[in-house]
């Protein structure tokens, strides 16, 4: 009898250990990602393009890819012009989250703008930059600028994802790389060429911070 005891003792315990694993791993599965939305790290970055008061970064995203330029008529003579970037932005564990480049903006009638697509829901963001900076106590040398980008549109996926729908401000921060060329565009014959300049950042991209009367 003791034996038996014993045993449907030792059975319960088994089944309340695993009862425990299953909730612990419950609780492990559905708690961080809110947490982790909300503490999103930032480096220090020069004022003026800071986040706008109000304005809270919710996603952090590490891009790889190139900037494009064409070679143009500029004044009297040729320059390198930025036709758009094309990258791609990972999150710290290496999946693929959003695909970035230079698309019509349908809440401008078509204006083209630099464009961030999420790669689940394909919900889009259009930005355009209103402040950059070279300090190079932030920017290393030889690398495009640092930007602060404000959304002038979005729109969701076809089956309604709206991942991105919340941005207000995108921040391009940790450049390098990415500058036009020095050479190869000094004549008319080299119109039309074009390069695509390998560069990584870090973008940010963040929610409120707009004025009602925006």
């Amino acid at each position: 009898m003791k034996k038996v005891e014993a045993l449907q003792q030792t059975e319960c315990g088994k089944r309340l250990i695993a009862c425990a694993m299953v909730l612990a791993m419950a609780v492990g599965v559905s708690v961080p990602a809110p947490v982790a939305a909300d503490h999103v790290k930032l480096p220090a970055v020069p004022s003026n393009i800071q986040a706008p008061p109000g304005a809270k970064a919710y996603l952090k995203a590490h891009a790889i890819g190139t900037q494009n330029y064409i070679c143009l008529p500029s004044g009297s003579g040729f320059a390198w012009t930025l036709f758009g970037p094309q990258a791609t932005l990972y999150k710290d564990n290496g999946t693929q989250l959003i695909t970035h480049f230079l698309s019509p903006n349908p809440d401008e009638s078509g204006t083209l703008r630099a464009t961030w697509q999420h790669a689940k829901d394909t919900s889009s963001v259009w930005a355009a930059a209103i402040a950059s900076s070279s300090d190079l106590a932030f920017v290393e040398p030889g690398a495009i600028p640092w930007l602060l980008l404000r959304v002038l549109g979005d729109q969701p996926g076809p089956t309604g994802g709206d991942q991105l729908s919340q941005t207000t401000f995108i921040q391009r921060l940790n450049t390098s790389g990415g500058v036009a060329p020095s050479t190869g565009c000094n004549q008319s014959a080299h119109v039309g060429a074009r390069m695509f300049v390998p560069y990584a950042a870090d973008y940010v991209f963040l929610t409120g911070g707009v004025d009602d009367d925006d």
